[in-house]
């Protein structure tokens, strides 16, 4: 019977244990059922970002780059609250978003290779703050497309992107 207690309490034990791991218990949106937080980007030119989830609330500024990633961190019937790369952020109609996945470069002449490896072929050198399309993503490396350039990037150079993060 003794026994039976402890196996009973250890795995208990185990169980919270894994469920306090990162990525275990995912969060999941209240509305979408679709993972909080997750990215997404701009659909519209123009977004109204509020202070709340309502027209009625005060609109603090306005997000003017369409493709934009951003962060989704809430949701609330129509409305989600997002951040962008520098943390600012607010609560934004979903219609004026997209799951189109993009990301921005982080680091100023950023190279962009022909394969997912340091000694690879560079294809091109990317500008801080450019919007890149998100193809693929490996553990280290996604694969990102802009002004008519593909390539792969290291992930520690691009914001809109989970480090854990894999596409295929």
């Amino acid at each position: 019977m003794r026994s039976t207690h402890f196996f009973r309490s250890l795995v208990g034990a185990l169980l919270l244990t894994l469920i306090a791991q990162p990525g275990f218990a995912e969060a999941r949106g209240a509305v979408t059922n679709l993972p909080i937080p997750r990215f997404v980007s701009m659909k519209s030119s123009e977004a109204n970002v509020r202070r709340g989830p309502s027209l009625t609330h005060r609109i603090d500024w306005v997000y003017k780059h369409r493709n934009m990633p951003l962060q989704v961190t809430a949701e609330f019937g129509h409305w989600r609250r997002v951040q962008d790369m520098d943390g600012a952020g607010g609560w934004v109609h979903f219609s004026l978003l997209s799951g189109v996945r993009t990301v921005v470069i982080k680091d100023d002449m950023t190279s962009i290779y022909a394969q997912p490896k340091e000694n690879a072929t560079v294809t091109a050198h990317l500008k801080q703050g450019v919007i890149a399309r998100l193809q693929d993503c490996e553990i280290s490396w996604c694969e990102v497309s802009a002004s008519g350039y593909k390539g792969w990037a290291p992930k520690t150079a691009l914001w809109g992107v989970g480090a854990e993060e894999i596409r295929n």
